[in-house]
C-alpha cells in the first residue's frame, strides 16, 4: 500500500514522503496514530498546502527564537554543589539544574533543549548548548562552584 507520512517516522521517511508499506502496518498503526494517509491525488493536494502552513509557521517561530537568541547571546549562569575531593561532586548537575537556572534569569527553557553529551561530574566551566529551535542553538557558559 503506498502512504504519504504526515510526520518524520523513524525508519520509514519524513513529512511528505510516499513511502510502500505492508497493508496491515498502515491500518494498525500508521493511520490510528495519524502518522501517514493514504496516497491519492486529494490527499496529496490537501498535504501540500498543509506543507505550505507548516513552513512558514516555521519560518516565523524562527525569527521570533532567533531575536530571543540574541539576547540569551553571552548569557552564564552559576550553579553551587556540593563536591567532596578532587572537585567530584557529590551527584550531577543535569539539563533539568541547567534549565532551572536559565530560568530563574528570565528565560523560559526546558530541560529537553539543554543540549548535554553526559552529565557534569566535576566542578569547572562548561560551555553548553540550549537548543530554542532545531536551526538555532545558543551557547551558554555554566560555571559549576563548591558550596
Amino acid at each position: 500500500m503506498d502512504i504519504i507520512l504526515t510526520q518524520k517516522v523513524q525508519g520509514l521517511g519524513d513529512r511528505g514522503d510516499v513511502v510502500r508499506v505492508k497493508d496491515g502496518y498502515a491500518r494498525n498503526y500508521l493511520f490510528p496514530q495519524r502518522l501517514a494517509r493514504p496516497s491519492t491525488e486529494g490527499q496529496k493536494r490537501v498535504l501540500n498546502e498543509e506543507n505550505r502552513l507548516h513552513v512558514t509557521r516555521d519560518a516565523k517561530l524562527k525569527q521570533s527564537v532567533e531575536a530571543i537568541a540574541e539576547k540569551m547571546k553571552g548569557l552564564s549562569c552559576t550553579l553551587v554543589v556540593q563536591a567532596g575531593e578532587e572537585d567530584k561532586l557529590y551527584g550531577s548537575v543535569t539539563g533539568h539544574d541547567i534549565a532551572k537556572a536559565i530560568s530563574d534569569q528570565g528565560f523560559a527553557v526546558e530541560h529537553r533543549q539543554i543540549v548535554l553529551e553526559e552529565p557534569i561530574k566535576k566542578l569547572g566551566v562548561y560551555t553548553v548548548a540550549v537548543r530554542l529551535h532545531r536551526d538555532v542553538e545558543v551557547p551558554i557558559k555554566v560555571w559549576v562552584v563548591k558550596e
